[in-house]
């Protein structure tokens, strides 16, 4: 793709610091013509679908990648032939490796194409990483090898020493080391893989991870024959295979699943919130047979007409009282300056089961709006998240979340933190059971609520407090008129 009159069109960041994404749909086929702002690909971020518009006029010349694919944010994934003098400008930081003519694609196409898709910029940036490893600035190059790693689901300091002991597989000509990014190069060297050795498929030759499983499944076909002729050899490579011992099971009735996309964000987000945070959660069942009632009450009021009433409403908004009362539960912990932060809003998040995996989308301002407001944003929240449309910006900035774990007859849970927040509630199913009401045994419509919190910055009382007051909301909801 050296020609003047083809444009390279890149991978951009579209979730304000994601680095990869998986390509699912390709609208356009080689030979296409497309014109500025139309729609080539879907692609598949983290927790979002988000489809990529070229920006340009031109025919399609080829498609790097196919549907299914993870590329990582400033690879390039379409060629397309543009006509007239505007592709040699473009074209002339590609083909010249100099750092004198990087500036200039930086200078032109965020300043043009940046309105068009958030992020433009800085795919531009990545995108010279490999080009320009003598030149680049070693903190920057390292900066964003680590950011890269940490995101890909390893720790951003092993990011770095990951490259170096890829250099002795070519000890003859360093020129000649493999190229592959710090990821790979770490799963690599944990998988026990000489990059020098794997058969690289990614563009320019550079080795992907689908390259080193490759690698990898290839070294264990004979190895699955040898230990019936030297039962004694295993005994020596064990370490080494230690990340290969599922090959010891019936593979013949096993399905393997890419992580990847939604699942993969939301493991590293699990992980990371569970052994960072302490949490404690605290259980109480109340008779909500009231709320019940009024739910059927409010689903009549013209107020509410077209809007989509049901417990969950009335629930989150005795959260958001219960917040008003208890402030400092609504808070973030901030390790790296020692502060805790307290909130004066309420992003409420809501997690949601999509066709994609868990999402935890979030209601902007909740305290601020009022119940059909909140029934209006919770019924659209929803609707969007089933469709697979959710942005980025959707599932950002949340303070406190609600699980309805109710929905699948579950009668409670120990929800895990949403990182970044102190405080997540579980609402467990709504059943008739016999229940003490004035002195008499009743049949009344009982719940189990679970609240974790953060315990760096809520205590047993404040963690107790809001819980209580969101079960004596539910089991008398006029106190949502008498403590709001």
């Amino acid at each position: 793709m050296t020609n003047a009159s083809v444009r390279e069109f890149k991978m951009p960041d579209v979730g304000e610091g994601l680095t990869e994404a998986e390509i699912l749909k390709w609208y356009v086929q080689p030979g296409d013509t497309v014109t500025d702002g139309q729609v080539v690909c879907e692609v598949e971020t983290a927790k979002a679908a988000v489809e990529l518009p070229i920006p340009y006029d031109g025919v399609v010349r080829s498609l790097h990648f196919a549907e299914g694919t993870t590329v990582d944010v400033g690879t390039s994934i379409i060629a397309v032939e543009v006509a007239g003098g505007a592709a040699p400008a473009q074209e002339a930081a590609p083909a010249a490796p100099a750092p004198a003519a990087e500036p200039e694609q930086p200078a032109e196409q965020p300043a043009a194409r940046q309105p068009v898709l958030v992020g433009y910029g800085v795919a531009t940036s990545s995108t010279r990483r490999r080009p320009r490893k003598q030149a680049q600035d070693p903190a920057a190059r390292q900066a964003a090898s680590a950011v890269q790693s940490e995101l890909n689901g390893h720790g951003a300091a092993p990011a770095a020493p990951a490259a170096p002991p890829a250099a002795p597989a070519a000890p003859v000509a360093p020129a000649q080391r493999p190229l592959a990014k710090p990821p790979v190069r770490k799963l690599a060297k944990d998988l026990g893989v000489d990059l020098a050795t794997v058969t690289p498929t990614g563009p320019d030759g550079v080795v992907t991870r689908e390259d080193v499983h490759a690698a990898v499944a290839a070294a264990q076909a004979p190895q699955q024959t040898a230990p019936a002729a030297q039962p004694a050899a295993p005994a020596v490579p064990a370490p080494a295979d230690l990340p290969a011992a599922p090959a010891s099971y019936d593979s013949g009735r096993e399905t393997r699943i890419p992580v990847k996309g939604v699942r993969k964000a939301t493991a590293a987000a699990m992980v990371g919130s569970a052994f960072t945070a302490p949490h404690v959660t605290e259980f109480v069942t109340v008779d909500v047979t009231r709320t019940m009632k009024l739910v059927e009450e409010l689903k009549q009021d013209k107020e509410f007409a077209g809007l989509r009433v049901n417990p969950l409403l009335l629930i989150a908004k005795a959260l958001l009282v219960a917040i008003r009362r208890n402030p400092d539960i609504n808070a973030s912990w901030d390790e790296a300056a020692q502060e805790i932060v307290v909130k004066h809003y309420v992003n409420l998040g809501i997690a949601a089961a999509t066709p994609r995996g868990l999402i935890v989308p979030n209601i902007k301002d909740a305290h601020a709006k009022t119940l059909p407001e909140l029934a209006a944003s919770l019924g659209e929240l929803v609707s969007t998240a089933r469709e697979g449309k959710t942005s980025p910006s959707a599932m950002q900035g949340g303070t406190v979340t609600i699980t309805n774990v109710g929905v699948f007859g579950v009668d409670t849970g120990t929800p895990i933190l949403n990182p970044g927040e102190s405080a997540i509630l579980a609402v467990g199913a709504i059943k008739p059971q016999p229940w003490v009401h004035k002195g008499k045994v009743k049949p009344r419509q009982v719940t189990t609520l679970a609240l974790s919190f953060d315990h760096r910055l809520v205590d047993g009382e404040l963690g107790s407090k809001v819980l209580a007051d969101v079960a004596a909301i539910l089991e008398q909801p006029k106190r949502l008129i008498t403590w709001a």
